[in-house]
């Protein structure tokens, strides 16, 4: 049996800077992935492919051929079998890369299994734009449409707290709401220190903050929560609603975590640190 993590995938900046002709959005964007939190895949041989679901964010996750994970199934091995069980941790369309993840899980998993070369980048874009970078885990710039990943300076040590107020911000409109679509990069990634890590964060953004913010006021709500626990930056992930707060111990992160799970029972609430590659 073949087991893989699938991290969160967390961006910590999200740069809108074009768009193709074909419609595609072009990124830039720095990816880093959550140590402690993520969903798990368990893969064993069988003749025929399948899929359950289990965990606390099973509901509503479906199992036919819509899902990413036998997409990416039938993209390495389009006559293979196997049985893969994903246990479901992180919340859905949440801006945290759970479906690509989980793709890019199950790739690793089964290249293992049937013992096959992973798939190239060009084709794991066919599953989605976050599905290349979630393939390593690594702090990453993802550039693109998802096809350019280049490393960054190694991180320093780095604590964070996820939170996602269960609300749905769909993809589609956020990114048509843009006020423009031809921002400008994100300065060359360049730290040595939490300081400057930060100094070096607070100047970039993540463009599709204010759309979702108008579409979903409780990612307002959820950024002003974590900066009431003195997080040192709080801003959104991908097209969201989840929100992140950074924080540089350990203690500072679980403090800040506990607080706001007891303020707002309802949401979804992490504490993890940052792996730095």
């Amino acid at each position: 049996m073949m087991e893989e993590r699938a991290p969160a995938k967390i961006n910590l900046a999200l740069h809108v800077t074009g768009q193709r002709a074909d419609g595609y959005h072009l990124l830039d964007s720095l990816v880093v992935f959550a140590r402690d939190t993520g969903d798990d895949l368990r893969m064993q041989a069988a003749d025929e492919i399948s899929l359950s679901v289990t965990g606390p964010m099973a509901s509503g996750v479906p199992v036919g051929p819509e899902n990413l994970i036998l997409r990416a199934a039938a993209l390495l091995g389009p006559s293979r079998g196997a049985r893969i069980t994903l246990d479901k941790h992180l919340p859905h369309a949440a801006g945290i890369g759970g479906g690509s993840a989980d793709a890019a899980a199950a790739l690793r998993g089964l290249a293992r299994l049937w013992e096959q070369c992973l798939p190239s980048v060009d084709e794991c874009l066919r599953l989605g734009a976050d599905v290349p970078v979630c393939l390593s885990s690594a702090p990453q710039r993802m550039q693109g449409i998802g096809d350019s990943l280049s490393p960054v300076p190694p991180l320093p040590p780095v604590f964070a707290v996820l939170v996602n107020p269960r609300v749905s911000v769909p993809t589609g409109p956020v990114f048509a709401a843009l006020a423009r679509k031809d921002n400008p990069p994100m300065a060359a990634p360049a730290w040595t220190d939490f300081a400057s890590f930060l100094a070096w964060l607070a100047h970039q953004r993540n463009d599709l903050e204010p759309p979702a913010r108008a579409h979903a006021p409780a990612v307002m709500e959820t950024l002003t929560a974590l900066r009431h626990q003195d997080a040192a930056l709080a801003r959104m992930s991908g097209s969201g609603a989840t929100c992140f707060g950074l924080f540089e111990t350990e203690a500072q992160a679980t403090r800040a975590a506990r607080a706001l799970a007891a303020d707002h029972p309802d949401w979804w609430v992490a504490a993890t640190a940052l792996m730095d590659g």
